[in-house]
């Protein structure tokens, strides 16, 4: 599959302005057989036609009529460490953002950086949640959609996300420990084994599977494309229509 480039769409309105003017001078001349007046012709009717587009385009803008805005939705993309929730929201986020929807991307990596004073017992984790689900809810009133990944491993956790924004989108990312142990680059499974890491959701800590989510990706029989096209897909259907 090709994509057209701004730079061959640019040429290709050149190149059809150039073949219009020419016809209109060719009229011109065969109607009236003088050459400077069918040039003439075909230079005002150019510039007419530009000012006019151009006028023409900016009375559209004006206009709401036609328009629709997109109510503003919150995919939540839950999961243990590793089973693949980032890769699949970076990729959503990217398509979502390729179509011209406002949209933020919001992953634990990035927020816990900014809140390292932040634990990892259950008061602690959903105290964090909830923090995150506000700062959602605010994004929204501002028609801008989330596209948001955090382990949120407990039900409550998630039942706040559920209250707190609009339209939201509960994403199970399903893997098994011992997959996401394969996939453990980082080591923190290890660590966590050994006790150097404290409250580790899947070996120390509990997660709670969703009950009941609307989308469930499970990453040890889907690619990343196809998650993501799944999660596209739903979006689409549900608040792009």
């Amino acid at each position: 599959m090709f994509k057209e480039t701004n730079l061959r769409s640019i040429a290709k309105g050149i190149s059809w302005r150039f073949f219009a003017t020419t016809t209109t001078i060719i009229i011109v001349y065969i109607f009236f057989g003088k050459l400077d007046l069918a040039i003439a012709a075909g230079i005002a009717e150019a510039l007419s036609k530009i000012i006019l587009y151009w006028i023409h385009e900016r009375v559209w803008q004006r206009l709401r009529w036609g328009k629709k805005m997109i109510e503003p939705f919150n995919i939540w993309f839950t999961g243990l460490p590793l089973s693949g929730k980032t890769t699949i929201a970076d990729g959503v986020y990217k398509k979502l953002k390729s179509m011209g929807i406002l949209v933020e991307r919001i992953d634990s990596r990035d927020v816990r950086k900014l809140f390292p004073e932040v634990g990892f017992t259950r008061e602690e984790r959903n105290r964090h949640i909830k923090r995150i689900a506000h700062l959602v809810g605010t994004l929204q009133k501002n028609y801008v959609s989330a596209v948001c990944s955090f382990v949120s491993p407990y039900v409550e956790s998630r039942d706040y996300v559920r209250k707190m924004t609009k339209n939201p989108v509960i994403v199970y990312v399903k893997a098994s420990v011992e997959t996401c142990m394969k996939r453990d680059y980082k080591g923190v499974y290890e660590k966590a084994l050994k006790g150097e890491i404290k409250n580790f959701t899947g070996i120390s800590d509990i997660y709670e599977e969703p009950i009941d989510p609307d989308i469930v990706i499970d990453t040890e029989k889907t690619s990343i494309d196809e998650a993501v096209d799944m999660v596209v897909k739903y979006i689409k259907s549900k608040y792009i229509k």
